[in-house]
């Protein structure tokens, strides 16, 4: 079956293709991504600017050209973040669909979390024992613990790198007043939550995944040999609280010059990191292991496990 995710985020809208078939990983076929930075085109009530709409009207359609060339049993298109919070996000969604033809649902934090989860839990598999899940998208902060498919406890936070990036790290580079607000922020907004999770027993595996961690993880993560022909990949909050007075002295245009800051993320990876490590420090996380599946492929497998 050949399958097609198609994720309208706060950074990107990304067009997945991929074989799938129940009881197997599915298998990336082809990919295509158009960078949108919504959360740079949002007027002051939080809505998305007539430029924002319109950028996200010629993201999804090249994507649904994509998608018909492809040849697709059926595509899962959703939103997130950007969308689901903006006042303007249902006259959006509606002008998607007369504009594209293509039908967004729209995922609640709550159930990215719990997606996201589901495929990070069958990337690293049942010896991994409870996991607690840790995901920065642009507009969102996800995190998820569970021994199960199904999360004890997930939640959603307003904590995402293109969100807090715009709120609070307005200047480039950012000063320092800049970073210790924004690290204020994140610790108030953390506080009740990690008084949830720290009721709940402890993981016996930190799980991040995103594209910021993943390339925060490059950055300053060290890779180790994985089961398999799988490298594992390792951040500590140590290496991560290291570099980030380094990033955040280097201006946007320069940042993608370190290894694994791309373009389309080095505007965010100061506010990902910052948010990253008071994330982890509230959640008593040390390290973590850095998985390649992430809200996609959870959609996918959920899709998958529902068929008979």
């Amino acid at each position: 079956m050949r399958l097609g995710v198609l994720d309208v985020g706060s950074n990107t809208v990304h067009l997945l293709v991929v074989d799938a078939y129940r009881g197997a990983p599915p298998l990336p076929q082809s990919s295509h991504r158009s960078t949108l930075r919504l959360m740079r085109l949002l007027e002051p009530s939080g809505a998305i600017s007539p430029a924002g709409v319109e950028a996200v009207l010629a993201a999804v359609d090249a994507s649904a050209s994509q998608a018909r060339q492809a040849g697709l049993d059926e595509l899962l298109a959703f939103a997130t973040s950007a969308v689901r919070d903006a006042p303007n996000g249902p006259d959006l969604l509606a002008l998607v669909t007369e504009r594209t033809g293509v039908e967004l649902q729209v995922l609640s934090g709550e159930d990215e979390a719990r997606i996201t989860y589901l495929a990070v839990r069958r990337w690293f598999g049942w010896s991994a024992g409870r996991l607690l899940l840790i995901d920065i998208g642009g507009g969102s902060l996800e995190v998820a613990t569970g021994a199960t498919d199904n999360p004890d406890l997930a939640v959603s936070l307003p904590l995402g790198a293109g969100r807090t990036t715009a709120a609070f790290l307005p200047d480039d580079p950012p000063t320092d007043a800049q970073v210790d607000d924004l690290r204020r922020h994140a610790r108030d907004m953390l506080e009740p939550a990690a008084k949830e999770f720290a009721d709940l027993p402890a993981p016996g595996h930190v799980v991040g995944t995103s594209k910021t961690i993943r390339s925060l993880a490059r950055l300053a993560g060290d890779s180790t040999d994985g089961i398999g022909e799988r490298d594992r990949t390792v951040l500590t909050r140590e290496a991560l609280d290291d570099w980030i007075p380094r990033i955040a002295r280097i201006p946007v245009d320069a940042r993608d010059a370190l290894p694994g800051i791309t373009t389309d993320r080095a505007y965010q990876v100061v506010g990902g990191a910052v948010v990253l490590s008071e994330t982890m420090r509230a959640l008593g996380v040390s390290e973590l292991d850095v998985s390649p599946w992430a809200l996609r492929e959870g959609l996918i497998l959920r899709y998958l496990d529902g068929l008979e």
